[in-house]
C-alpha cells in the first residue's frame, strides 16, 4: 500500500479511536485498516497504538508520528492541487452541521440562493445542537457557537452573535422591569441547562469591560432553545438569547428587551474543518457564503433591537 495511504489510515484510526469506525468512514474492511497499521508499525519499527477491547489510543511515539503524518498529508494535498484551475466550478456533495435555530431560521431559508449560485453542489445539511465528530460522521465543516474545546481542528472565526435580555410584558407588569444587575435578585429567570453537560447557565453581563455572572433563581429549567423562548413568552421569567432569534417576538410585542446596557458578551461563531490545509472548492465557497450570510442577518442587524428596550 502507498505510504500516504498508510498515513491517512493511521491518522483516521487515531481520530476515531477505533479501527471499526475508521474503516466505516474510509469505506474499507476493518481487516484492511488493521493490516495497514501493522504494516506501518513494521516500517517505522515502533508501536504506534495502544489497543484494547473498548478503545484505541496512540502511544507516545504514535502521538508524535500522528502530528508528522498530518503535516505530510497536508503537504501532499497542497502539492496535488498546485496546478488545478482556481476558477474550476465547485461541485459534489458538501456535508455540514449547524446549530438548530440558526439552521432553521437563517441558513435553510437562504440555501436556494447558494444553490442557484453553485448548481453543481449538493448540500447535506445537518441541523442539531449536538457536537458532531467531523471525522466519525464524515462531515466537511461544522458551525459552532460559543467557546471552543481544543479539538485539533482548523477554526475559521465567522463573527460574533449578539445576545439581549428579554421578558414578556405580562412578567414585567407583575414583577417590574430590572434596570441594573443589582435588581436581579428580585426577579425570576427561565433557567437553561446545557443539553450536553446538564449545567445551568448563569446570568451574564458586561460591566466596565469585564464579564460578570450571577446564578438566577428560576421556577422552570429547560434544555432547548424553543422551550427557553416559549417559557419566556409565557411569562415565566427573564432570558438571555441571541437577538436574531427574538426578532419576530419583539416586533409582535410578545417580548421586550430589558437592561440593554448590561448585555452578555457576544458569542463567537466559528466554522471548523478537519485537520488539513487544502480544502475543496465547494467547502471554500460555502464558508465564504455562510460568513457573508451570518454577518448580514445575525451580526449587523442587532442595533434595531435597542428600540425594544423596556420603558417601564
Amino acid at each position: 500500500m502507498d505510504r500516504i495511504d498508510l498515513f491517512r489510515i493511521f491518522t483516521r484510526v487515531v481520530e476515531c479511536s477505533s479501527f471499526t469506525r475508521a474503516a466505516d468512514t474510509l469505506g474499507l474492511p476493518r481487516s484492511s485498516v488493521s493490516a495497514a497499521v501493522i504494516e506501518l508499525e513494521g516500517r517505522v519499527c515502533a508501536r504506534l497504538l495502544h489497543r484494547s477491547t473498548r478503545r484505541v489510543s496512540p502511544t507516545q511515539d504514535g502521538a508524535a508520528f500522528y502530528d508528522r503524518c498530518l503535516r505530510v498529508i497536508a503537504d501532499v494535498e497542497e502539492t496535488e492541487g498546485l496546478f488545478r484551475q482556481s476558477d474550476a466550478k465547485p461541485s459534489g456533495k458538501l456535508r455540514t452541521d449547524v446549530p438548530g435555530r440558526i439552521g432553521r431560521l437563517i441558513i435553510a431559508p437562504a440555501l436556494p440562493s447558494f444553490l442557484d449560485q453553485f448548481p453543481d453542489i449538493e448540500v447535506d445539511l445537518g441541523v442539531t445542537d449536538r457536537a458532531v465528530n467531523l471525522v466519525e460522521d464524515s462531515v466537511d465543516c461544522v458551525l459552532r457557537v460559543g467557546p471552543l474545546v481544543d479539538s485539533g481542528l482548523i477554526a475559521r472565526p465567522i463573527g460574533k452573535l449578539p445576545l439581549i435580555n428579554v421578558a414578556s410584558p405580562d412578567y414585567l407588569a407583575k414583577h417590574g422591569s430590572p434596570q441594573r444587575p443589582e435588581d436581579l435578585d428580585r426577579h425570576w429567570a427561565v433557567n437553561y441547562a446545557s443539553p450536553s453537560t446538564g449545567r445551568i447557565e448563569p446570568w451574564e453581563w458586561m460591566e466596565d469591560g469585564a464579564s460578570r455572572s450571577l446564578p438566577m433563581r428560576g421556577r422552570v429549567t429547560v434544555n432547548s432553545a424553543e422551550a427557553y423562548i416559549a417559557c419566556c413568552v409565557a411569562g415565566l421569567g427573564l432570558i438571555q438569547n441571541p437577538a436574531y432569534d427574538l426578532r419576530l417576538h419583539l416586533e409582535a410585542g410578545e417580548l421586550v428587551e430589558v437592561m440593554p446596557d448590561y448585555r452578555a458578551e457576544p458569542l463567537q461563531m466559528t466554522l471548523l474543518y478537519p485537520h488539513r490545509r487544502h480544502l475543496s472548492r465547494r467547502v471554500q465557497v460555502f464558508a465564504d457564503w455562510l460568513q457573508a450570510l451570518l454577518e448580514e442577518t445575525v451580526v449587523r442587524r442587532s442595533s434595531p433591537f435597542e428600540r425594544h428596550a423596556a420603558r417601564m
